[in-house]
């Protein structure tokens, strides 16, 4: 059985749910309701509250932003940021259809990570569509280097295996790396409560920019030269690289489909994933849509690739 993979349909969620919280960057107040879609719709954002509302198809070719956030838009110009938790929920816990309807500019960024997501989908439950899911299988690697990093797609049978490092001159980070097999328990386990993180260092001009208006202890780590300032400490010791990988399943999620391959990720963030995943799909020899029936009989069929590969790199929860 592959790992990582839902059944052959399609699904979307049993019943609409929502939580409310206020933006990171512009702390302002915002509410996002999860509604169940029809199959083939996708992931789609609706920004309401606004003169109009406006729908935008979670897809690449929305990105209009990447510098601290993934920010989609379409030519009117950008509708909702901090798109990339709830998008990692979704992805990881198997969602293929689903309006994402959020009332500010911005997705809620709750306590920092994709946890208060994925609750509030296990809240609405998950449907089976009468429709085959399609997967998209990567034929063979694309690479994009940025700034002395690279994120790389690989050939892989067996799901989505993230493998992410990243290394900060801090003594409280380093060097960190992770690689694991993503399905929805080693997410919520592994992955789902890792929190977005940021230095002490850089509050001065992130708010001079605009940015992180909304930013607190209880939503972000914070990292001062010595020591983490949360009075909670860190869910993880390494939940620095764990959040890394959080931000990329969600920038992932943007092919639109499942996938079947490795993704790598070295000291990356939300631009270098997105020009990756754009590299991906502008390059029609690197991949191919497989249905998930012919994906599931492909891996089993190659089941010998597992032993070449190492075990996922777990750590202990500490919180």
């Amino acid at each position: 059985m592959m790992r990582g993979m839902q059944a052959g349909r399609q699904t979307t969620l049993r019943a609409q749910v929502g939580v409310s919280g206020i933006g990171i960057h512009s702390g302002l107040p915002v509410t996002l309701t999860l509604h169940p879609a029809e199959r083939d719709s996708g992931i789609v954002f609706l920004r309401s509250g606004g003169e109009r509302d406006r729908e935008i198809l979670a897809s690449v070719g929305a990105v209009t932003a990447t510098d601290f956030a993934t920010v989609l838009g379409d030519h009117e110009g950008p509708a909702v940021s901090t798109t990339e938790h709830v998008l990692a929920a979704l992805y990881a816990l198997g969602i293929d259809n689903a309006v994402v309807e959020v009332d500010g500019p911005e997705v809620p960024i709750m306590d920092g990570s994709a946890a208060p997501f994925v609750a509030a989908i296990d809240r609405a439950g998950i449907a089976t569509l009468a429709a085959p899911r399609r997967c998209i299988q990567v034929l063979k690697p694309v690479r994009v280097s940025k700034n002395g990093g690279y994120g790389e797609f690989r050939p892989y049978l067996r799901g989505l295996r993230i493998e992410t490092e990243i290394e900060f001159d801090h003594p409280l980070i380093g060097r960190q790396t992770l690689a694991m097999e993503m399905e929805p328990h080693a997410f919520r386990r592994e992955l789902a409560r890792a929190r977005t993180f940021g230095f002490m260092r850089d509050v001065a001009g992130l708010w001079s920019a605009g940015y992180a208006l909304g930013a607190s202890f209880e939503n972000t780590v914070v990292v001062a030269e010595a020591r983490v300032l949360n009075e909670e400490g860190l869910r993880f010791p390494d939940e620095f690289v764990r959040h890394k990988a959080v931000d990329a399943i969600g920038d992932l999620a943007l092919v639109g489909a499942p996938i079947l391959g490795v993704y790598r990720s070295v000291r990356g963030g939300h631009k270098l994933n997105n020009a990756a995943v754009t590299a991906l799909m502008a390059d029609p020899s690197a991949w191919t849509y497989v249905e998930m029936s012919e994906a599931t009989r492909r891996a089993r069929g190659h089941a010998d690739l597992a032993a070449g590969f190492a075990a996922p790199a777990y750590g202990p929860d500490v919180s």
